[in-house]
């Protein structure tokens, strides 16, 4: 696992004023993702890739965003997966919350549900959902190992972990790690392939697959992480 340097409630109250301002104001200004990794207004994820399209959904899934921000790949999602599908985000921030609600009334999608709560504890029952996707969230996390686990656990058998995320070179320099503003801004926190691949299988999931696409910080890169709850 990365060094952590701050305290966990530390690090969770600065994600959630950051994100919160973001939310408000539309200020995505250093959210951490570098040029070109899908940094923008708030209605859109600040995020760094594009997780609906990795996941493939099919008709009739049931989806979960991991830290779903504004919105935009639940709405994505709920269109993908169709009426017989749903797609729920989960959120901590209030404001991204708030967010979410008018991005949905203005698109006009019903097959979706906002949940309030952190990713280290999903409000869902055991074996809900058939996709976790999540976008340059996971990252921001203090305690990956829970949120890995807490993946496998609402996922059914067979189930499917695809998301976009931040992975850390393993050079990495402890100035950086400690650095809170990098941390918000999704590098400090990212864990090295390696981590990532050990706290999957950790948590229960096989094959795990990492495909760095883009840089986005001199010691850490945007990639595609994927893999399955054993069926």
């Amino acid at each position: 696992m990365s060094a952590i340097a701050q305290d966990a409630n530390q690090i969770r109250d600065a994600v959630r004023k950051r994100y919160a301002a973001a939310a408000t104001t539309g200020d995505s200004e250093g959210c951490g993702c570098g040029d070109g990794c899908g940094c923008g207004p708030s209605s859109t994820p600040l995020g760094c890739g594009n997780p609906t399209a990795v996941a493939e959904l099919r008709e009739g899934e049931v989806v979960l965003d991991l830290g779903s921000g504004g919105g935009l790949d639940v709405l994505l999602s709920a269109e993908r997966v169709g009426a017989s599908g749903r797609a729920y985000g989960l959120d901590m921030t209030d404001e991204m919350l708030s967010l979410a609600r008018e991005n949905q009334r203005k698109a006009g999608v019903d097959n979706v549900e906002w949940l309030e709560g952190t990713i280290e504890e999903v409000p869902l029952p055991d074996g809900s959902v058939d996709v976790i996707i999540s976008n340059c969230v996971i990252n921001l996390s203090a305690d990956k190992r829970a949120v890995l686990r807490e993946a496998a656990r609402v996922l059914r058998p067979g189930g499917r972990f695809a998301v976009t995320d931040i992975v850390a070179d393993p050079e990495m320099d402890e100035a950086t790690r400690r650095d809170m503003q990098q941390w918000t801004g999704c590098i400090a926190g990212a864990l090295t392939e390696e981590s990532f691949r050990r706290e999957l299988t950790a948590a229960g999931f096989e094959g795990v697959e990492i495909t760095e696409t883009h840089r986005v910080h001199e010691h850490a890169g945007s990639a595609i992480v994927r893999a399955r709850k054993p069926a």
